[in-house]
């Protein structure tokens, strides 16, 4: 009977221990099971672990390096990226290339051409930019109208004279550099939308 009880005690004795051990807190991570599947190592691209003993306190990886080590000894420059291609040109996620007029280069941009086909939701989402970017100066309808452009003064009235003319590259490129009193937009506004915004100049601000 009294083995019996001391084998119930020491049963709960060693449940107790084992579940007190599985506890964490404060720098106490606990005891885990399989621990290289909760500290999944992270790579970062422009650095390098290369001390294959960081993290042998926690377990040990692949290849007998500790849990921390994350370098690719095969790529230069102490960074686990992969430079390019030469010559390589980044697009975006819709495939365009970088603008890569200078500010000087407004002949050469009146020769681009809009990539965006025309369609309703198009012209919708340009309008939608025009107002955010836009309308403060050139106004709603494009007679220079706007609260800040009746402040500022000099604003294109984008229905006038040879505005009504010009090239969609023209728009464009002005949207980008800016020209005269109206600051670049470029970094603002990615490429997709500022074609967007000139769709919508041409169509419907310069058809009214």
């Amino acid at each position: 009977m009294k083995f019996t009880k001391s084998i119930y005690l020491l049963s709960g004795l060693g449940v107790s221990l084992a579940v007190a051990s599985c506890g964490a807190s404060g720098d106490n991570q606990g005891t885990e099971y399989a621990p290289q599947m909760y500290h999944s190592v992270a790579y970062e691209p422009l650095t390098q672990i290369r001390d294959t003993e960081i993290g042998g306190w926690l377990s040990t990886g692949e290849g007998e390096v500790a849990e921390f080590y994350n370098s690719n000894p095969n790529n230069p420059h102490g960074m686990n990226m992969r430079t390019p291609a030469p010559n390589t040109v980044p697009r975006n996620k819709d495939g365009f290339l970088p603008y890569r007029l200078g500010a000087d280069d407004l002949e050469r941009a009146a020769d681009l051409e809009n990539p965006l086909e025309l369609t309703d939701q198009v012209l919708a989402e340009g309008r939608q930019l025009y107002t955010q970017y836009c309308a403060t100066c050139h106004g709603d309808s494009g007679e220079a109208d706007g609260l800040a452009g009746q402040v500022v003064g000099g604003v294109a009235n984008l229905k006038g004279g040879a505005y009504i003319n010009l090239p969609e590259g023209h728009i464009f490129h002005v949207i980008t550099h800016g020209k005269g009193r109206m600051l670049p937009h470029g970094s603002q506004i990615s490429i997709e939308r500022r074609w967007k915004i000139v769709h919508y100049v041409k169509q419907e601000i310069q058809n009214q």
